[in-house]
């Protein structure tokens, strides 16, 4: 028998998303946000309160890096989310964090954390809180690199909000392999069927 919980911002897994933008006066602030995620081909959105300083940094400079959280850095990572930037305004340094300049958009890459998501600011609507962001180029540290070049989880370390609970938790080992292909011009996903079994309907 199912429990019934109400209406609830509940789902799983949620990610931990850090966003960094700079402000009108060239220095770096830092938000965590949970809301968010991949809305189509090349963007990405998230629901951020209009009244965050790294919002207004954002619309202000019109560009934004997403970092994922990872385990090594979740205490730094969750200060970031608690602190506004509109009191220390040194809120990075005090986190932990330094920063550099990403080469193709207007924003700060958090250099502690290794991978991460480079935006221009496509749209951003006040009354929804919906943020919408171009998808400029992905980034990783080759620390974190497999032996194909392509990004390792296992390195990574990356954490999830568990909602419910209230803490961060690691990302576990895989559990089957996706059979699917994309579609590179609309960047939809199909379903491929096993070789001598049916989906079920």
């Amino acid at each position: 028998m199912r429990k019934n919980f109400g209406a609830k911002t509940w789902v799983y897994p949620q990610p931990v998303f850090i966003l960094a933008a700079y402000g009108p006066d060239g220095v770096p602030n830092a938000m965590n946000a949970a809301w968010g995620g991949i809305s189509d081909t090349n963007e990405l959105s998230l629901c951020v309160s209009s009244g965050h300083k790294t919002v207004k940094n954002i619309i202000d400079r019109g560009a934004f890096t997403v970092s994922m959280a990872d385990a090594a850095h979740a205490a730094a990572c969750d200060y970031v989310g608690l602190v506004s930037g509109n009191d220390p305004p040194d809120k990075l340094a005090r986190a932990g964090f330094h920063v550099s300049r990403s080469s193709f958009v207007d924003a700060p890459l958090i250099d502690e954390l290794p991978m991460a998501v480079e935006c221009r600011l496509r749209s951003y609507d006040p009354q929804t809180g919906r943020l919408v962001g171009e998808i400029v180029n992905v980034c990783a540290e080759e620390s974190i690199l497999d032996a194909k070049g392509s990004v390792d989880p296992k390195k990574l370390d990356p954490i999830t909000f568990d909602p419910i609970h209230n803490v961060y938790r690691r990302l576990g080992e895989p559990a089957g392999r996706a059979s699917v292909t994309e579609n590179k011009s609309s960047g939809s996903r199909k379903d491929i069927p096993q070789r001598g079994k049916k989906r079920g309907v």
